[in-house]
Order: structure tokens, then C-alpha cells, then sequence
């Protein structure tokens, strides 16, 4: 099986340049799906490169099979850099040793 995403809401918001999305991940006997993972899913759905991601919140709901989200897509990596803080940059930087692997 697979995860299954499902958006719930999205919003344009033109005066930041960005997208601003709700989802839902369904993970049917799976683990919870990591960071990377839900990247990965959000970039190939939206056709967009992964920098310009931002996933600021991924909930697991207890005793459930899925996890809600809330993600961010600008419209360049420039202005994801400007506008978000860098603690949320950097949570959501794909590790060095991954991408080696």
C-alpha cells in the first residue's frame, strides 16, 4: 500500500506569493510518513521543486490512520528565504546523507 494524499483546502495568497495548503495523508498499516516523504508527495501533486516547499505542521492523529498537514508552496525559493524564519527553512532541508545514499 501506499500513502494516499488528499488536499483539503487550498488558498492562493498573491500578497506573499505563495499557496497556502491543507492536507490529509492516509497511511493504511503503514508508519507515520516522514518530512522528506510528504515532500516528496506535495512536490510530484503540485509539479514544483522541493525548495520551494515548506511544511510548517504534520499532525498524526492518534489510533487513526492518517496524518492532517499544512504546507506552504512559493513561488520562488527567494521569496520562501525572505518571508519565512530560518528555523522552519531549515527543518525542512532534505539531509546531506540522503541524498548521497
Amino acid at each position: 500500500m501506499s500513502v494516499k494524499l488528499i488536499i483539503t483546502n487550498e488558498f492562493d495568497n498573491p500578497l506573499l506569493s505563495r499557496k497556502q495548503i491543507d492536507f490529509k495523508l492516509i497511511h493504511q498499516k503503514m508508519p507515520t510518513p516522514t518530512r522528506v516523504e510528504v515532500l516528496n508527495k506535495l512536490a510530484a501533486q503540485f509539479n514544483v521543486e522541493q525548495g520551494r516547499i515548506i511544511i510548517h505542521r504534520l499532525k498524526p492523529k492518534f489510533g487513526q490512520e492518517f496524518t492532517i498537514g499544512h504546507a506552504k508552496i512559493y513561488n520562488s525559493l527567494e521569496k520562501a528565504e525572505e518571508i519565512e524564519p530560518k528555523y522552519m527553512l531549515k527543518r525542512n532541508q532534505i539531509k546531506k546523507e540522503q541524498k548521497s545514499e
